[in-house]
Order: C-alpha cells, then structure tokens, then sequence
C-alpha cells in the first residue's frame, strides 16, 4: 500500500488545529456599557501605578526617610504591590518554563530538581548582602539597583511552591490525555497549552497566592534592609511597618496593619478570586460540579467590550498561524532538501550554543565553589560545633512546626475544599490572613509569649508556623477541590461516610498536593528561620540558639564565612530531607493514587 502523501498527513493536521470561528451570537451581543467604564478605569489605575513606580525606580539614589503619617500609605502600599506582582511575574515565567523541562526530560530532572532543593533552602540573608553591594554599584545613581534586588528577593519567597506544584502536576497527568493529544497530532505547544497547562491550573492557581503570601514574609526585610552603616531601604510598607515596630509607634503599626488588610482583601477580590473561577473550569473530571464557581470581577471581564476586542484579536492571530502554517506545509515538499539542511545546521548551532552555556555555567560554579571552600576554610571546630548544635534544634523547630501545622490544616483544607459554599465565604479571610506578612506580628506574639512565660526557643515553633502553615493549608484545599465529582457520587452511592470516607478518598486524593504543600512548607520553615529565632524589636533583640539565629547574627556583624557555612548547612539539611524523605512519599503517592495510574 503506497504511503499517504506528506500533505495529506499535514491537511488532516491542520484541519484539527482550525482556528476557532466567533459567530455573531457570541460577540455580537448587547453589552452594558458600565462593564466597559470599570474596565477602563481599572486599565487606567494600573497604568498610573506604573508611571508612579516608574519615576521611583529612576529616581535619585537618597536615603529614604519613611513618613509613618496615614496620608503617605497609599503611595507606600503601591510600591509594595507592584513588587510583589513584578516578583509573581518573574515566578510564573519560571515556573512554566523550568518546571515542563524538568518534567518532561529525564536527563535535565536529575540535575534540575536537585537543583530545585538547593535553591529553595538557602537562606536569603545568605545572598542578600552580596545582591544589594552588587546591584547597588552598578546603578550608583538611581533606585534601579535596589528595587531589582528587592523584586529578586520577593521572587525567592514566592516561586519554589509553584515550581514543585507545576512540576508534579506535569507528572500526575493521566494517560489517556497523552494519548488523546497523539491521536489528534498535537504539536508540543498545542499539547502544553491544551494538555499540560489546563491540567494544572487549578493546584498552580492556589500555589500563585500561597506564594503571593511567602513573598509579603520577606517584604520587611526586603524594603528596610541595613548593612553595618549602610542603609537600603525603599519606600513601602514593609519599610513603614519596620519603622514604627523601630519606633514603637502603635499608631502607625495600626494603620499599617489596616492597610495591608485592606490591600490583601483587594487584591483577592480582583484578582485571586476570579483566577480561582476560572481555572475551575479546568478541573479534570467526567461530570459537572454541583455548584460552578463564579466572579463578580470575571463575570464583568465577560460582559465588557475588551473580552470581545480580545477575542477577536485572539481569533485572527490564530487564523493569521493557521494560513502561514498551511502555505509552509504547502511548499514543504519543494524545499524540504534546504530544510533538512538548514535544520541540521540550526541543531548543531543550538547544540554548539548549549554547549557554551553549559562550559560557562560549569565554570561560573567552580569559581564560585573555590571562593565558598576559601569562605569556609576559616570557620574553626569550634565554630562547626555551634552551627551543628544549631541545624539540630532548627530541625527539632522545623519538624514540630511541620507537625502541628499539618494537624489543623489538612482536616480544614479538605473540609473547605470539598464544600464550594465555605470555600466561596472562606477564601477571602484565609487569602488575608495566609497573605498578611507574619514579621509584622512577631512584637505581638513576642509579648503574648513573655505574658505567658513562654521562651523563645518554644515559642519561635509558633512564629513558623505563622509563615509556613499556609503552604499546606492551600493544597489541601487545591487537592481535594481536584476530587473528580464521579468518586465522591461513588462514594455516596456506597454510603462511605466517616473515617471510612477519609481514609478511602479524601486522604489519597490530596497526598500528592500535600507532598508539594510539605516540601514548600519545610524550605520556608528553614528560610523563617532566620526571623524567628532572631527578632529585632527596637533597640531589644529576641533570640534563642539555632541554625536561623546564627545566620542572621553572622549578617549583622558581617562574618562571612559563618554566614556562609551556615547556608551550606542548611542547604544540605533540606536537599537530604527532600531527596530521602519528601521524593519517596511523592513517588509512593502518584504510584499508588494518581488518576494517572
């Protein structure tokens, strides 16, 4: 039987991958114009901020002087926002793109996610000073510097949660969706974007505002950081909060604290909320939901004239692909020598560039590795035993932390999970409360502790959690929100009610969420350290033997190589737990539970 010609095998390709045609019923409809005004008012707020921030980046490099006044809130609120949303924009990216390879090419896994717990587990004072002194030189005249540095930082906080959520979902994806995307001749990017990406919607939308929360953790330290005599701050609530806790202006604190809250409740109205909605459309199940989730906000983006220029525009871009991909596969046949010959040369170009890459990379590391060993070589025994004595009581803290946390968060998260009404009334105060920076409350529970007799060494168990506890909390949620509808209607034709129903269903279907929640949790346990078992308060330091305490001592009085000997044994501590402890359980839960399976 002679072979089907090659673009009889690229029409039927194309003819599946059709542009997707808007009828006049769908976007011709009548429209209320007042969807239209809140749209273009908000367009028009977000363009104001960016000019605001805009001349606060190129503007002179001078010491910030905060002004703890209500009026000068707003303007400092604003700054924090758009840095916390420029760092959530740098995390997606990252997410996206080092999560599919590290999914999706075995040889780059066991490299990349390694690498993964390496990153997640050093501790931002560890690099921070370096950042700062760095960026801080090449741009002498402005804040450009400073507030690149302060976007990295928050970046830190938010991106490990997502990267490890993407990745395990990339890998908890079921076959018959591959083999779906097969049979209908996907290209890589229509398999990422019709495949891989929907799937994973749901677990990253609720990782985007846990990781929002592990970003405002370090907002703090990231707008009022001082090193020695040099002062970094920037202007914005973090630096605002710093100032009156420095002051002991309880006023001040007040207002920051309303701010924030206020910020938070905003921000999850007009954005959290209707990501959520939308990405439960997403979910990956046989039957409808009882209840579909809804947006106010979404709901107004729907009804507004921008969804409708958007979707045209969407629609001609695809048609304009469509046309050129058909007239290419058309000549293919004609010039498809002079592909293979600029395909080749193309491969061994990118090969030779990966190459480099890889040599500069390898470089940059020993560089970097013979610099650290010259750190180290100075720390002495007694020095090693001190910080040994240190990783060992942070872990005891890590763990009982870990422990607690997870006692109240996975009940509650799969019971607001599974019930659509109490996510619905519950999101809202959950996203405030896991989203509010917990330094700004550690002079409140510093004095409840003291009124309670308390020492730091136990209670700093507690300032973890305040910051941590959420991660698990939030795929809790997102795992059992994931609960195809088909097995809990099996369930309830069983009559599997009870523990029974815990131990059958719910507990499996969120354990690989909760792996990618515990891993998240641990790095940023480890990470707290280094705020909660050393707290400035005023003049009057707080703080209790560990290895986040010597950290943050070793920054003060700029000792280095403690500093970095501390960050390696950290870094080491984590990557052990997670190779030999997290990785196992992962892999015991996608082989025994995943729908995939």
């Amino acid at each position: 039987m002679p072979a089907e010609p090659l673009n009889n095998r690229v029409d039927e390709e194309l003819e599946s991958e059709s542009p997707r045609e808007f009828g006049p019923t769908e976007l011709l409809v009548r429209r209320p114009i007042w969807a239209d005004i809140m749209v273009l008012v908000s367009l028009g707020a977000i363009f104001y901020m960016i000019v605001q921030v805009g001349e606060e980046f190129t503007g002179p490099r001078v010491t910030t002087q905060i002004d703890l006044s209500p009026s000068a809130l707003p303007k400092y609120m604003m700054f924090s926002v758009f840095r916390g949303f420029a760092a959530y924009a740098l995390s997606l990216i990252f997410t996206l793109v080092y999560g599919y390879v590290a999914a999706r090419n075995r040889r780059a896994e066991r490299v990349m996610v390694p690498l993964l717990d390496v990153l997640q587990s050093v501790p931002v004072l560890t690099f921070m000073p370096g950042l700062m002194l760095a960026f801080s030189a090449l741009f002498p005249r402005s804040n450009i510097g400073l507030e690149l540095v302060s976007i990295i930082l928050i970046f830190t906080g938010q991106v490990w949660n997502m990267t490890f959520s993407f990745y395990h979902s990339l890998q908890a994806i079921p076959r018959e969706l591959y083999d779906a995307a097969r049979v209908y001749r996907f290209s890589w990017l229509r398999r990422f974007t019709r495949v891989e990406l929907p799937f994973a919607a749901l677990p990253l939308a609720w990782n985007s505002m846990v990781g929002m929360a592990g970003g405002w953790f370090f907002l703090t330290i990231c707008e009022s950081f001082r090193l020695g005599e040099m002062d970094f701050r920037l202007p914005g609530i973090g630096s605002y909060m710093t100032t009156a806790i420095g002051v002991r202006d309880f006023r001040a604190m007040t207002y920051g604290v309303l701010a924030m809250t206020l910020a938070i409740i905003v921000i999850d109205r007009l954005i959290w909320r209707p990501v959520l909605a939308w990405a439960q459309k997403f979910k990956y199940e046989e039957t409808a939901p009882e209840e579909p989730a809804g947006s106010l906000v979404l709901d107004l983006l729907r009804a507004s004239r921008v969804n409708e220029l958007a979707l045209r525009a969407a629609g001609g871009l695809e048609r304009v692909g469509y046309a050129a991909r058909r007239y290419t596969r058309t000549i293919e046949d004609d010039l498809a020598p002079r592909l293979r010959v600029a395909e080749r040369i193309g491969f061994y170009l990118l090969k030779a560039v990966y190459l480099a890459a890889a040599a500069a990379a390898i470089v940059a590391v020993l560089w970097g590795a013979w610099l650290l060993l010259g750190l180290v070589a100075k720390v002495t025994l007694a020095d090693w035993l001190l910080i040994g004595r240190g990783a060992g009581l942070s872990l005891l803290r890590v763990v009982a932390a870990l422990v607690l946390a997870t006692a109240w968060t996975v009940p509650v998260g799969i019971l607001i999970g599974t019930n659509p009404r109490l996510c619905a009334r519950m999101q809202s105060v959950i996203q405030v409360v896991a989203s509010f920076p917990a330094p700004m409350l550690y002079p409140l529970v510093l004095l409840g502790l003291q009124w309670a007799g308390i020492a730091l060494g136990v209670g700093s168990i507690f300032l973890l959690m305040l910051g941590t506890q959420w991660y698990i909390l939030f795929n809790a949620i997102a795992g059992s929100m994931g609960i195809p509808e088909e097995l809990r209607e099996a369930s309830r034709i069983y009559k599997i009610r009870g523990r029974q129903l815990w131990n059958r269903l719910y507990l499996p279907a969120v354990l690989t969420s909760l792996v990618t929640g515990w891993i998240a949790a641990a790095g940023g346990a480890w990470n707290a350290t280094i705020v909660a078992e050393y707290v400035p308060l005023g003049d009057t330091i707080f703080a209790t033997e560990g290895l986040g305490a010597i950290i943050s001592m070793a920054t003060s009085q700029k000792q280095f190589h403690i500093l970095a000997a501390s960050a390696m044994t950290m870094a080491l501590l984590v990557v052990m737990i997670n190779r030999f402890v997290w990785r196992r359980i992962f892999t015991f839960a996608v082989e025994r539970y995943s729908l995939s399976q």
